[in-house]
């Protein structure tokens, strides 16, 4: 993980809007989010989706729910960072049967959560950063 400076952390915004002018720069809600914290997430590689630039917020008014359309939650970015993870290539031998029938489970533990981010990432991250700081409404 590489934590950037950025003038989006610390600032306050309408989750709603926030949410809809990320979707544009190919952000979307991250999956380990919760009703008073989450993550916007965009993948830097095109095809791996293996590097991602992730800017962290906290619902400071409000609750979020990514199923509805207009929420009046409030949120504050934290410090946005770059991480890459390695998943392994290969079949999961270790996938599980589930409880109610053969279903497995198809989702891998990355090999190194926090593996090295290559320059060309950081480079790219930084410039998909300053894009979204001269977006958000300051």
């Amino acid at each position: 993980m590489i934590p950037l400076s950025s003038s989006l952390e610390n600032s306050q915004h309408e989750f709603t809007e926030v949410r809809n002018l990320l979707k544009d720069y190919k952000f979307s809600l991250g999956g380990n989010w919760d009703y008073k914290s989450g993550f916007f997430d965009r993948f830097l590689d095109e095809e791996a989706h293996k590097v991602w630039l992730r800017l962290p917020f906290e619902v400071t008014n409000g609750n979020i729910d990514e199923d509805r359309e207009e929420l009046d939650a409030k949120i504050r970015f934290g410090q946005p960072f770059i991480l890459k993870h390695v998943y392994n290539e290969g079949i999961e031998h270790d996938a599980t049967p589930r409880v109610f029938g053969a279903l497995f489970d198809q989702f891998q533990h990355p090999l190194d959560p926090d593996a090295p981010v290559e320059d060309k990432w950081l480079r790219k991250g930084e410039e998909v950063l300053r894009q979204i700081e001269r977006a958000v409404p300051g």
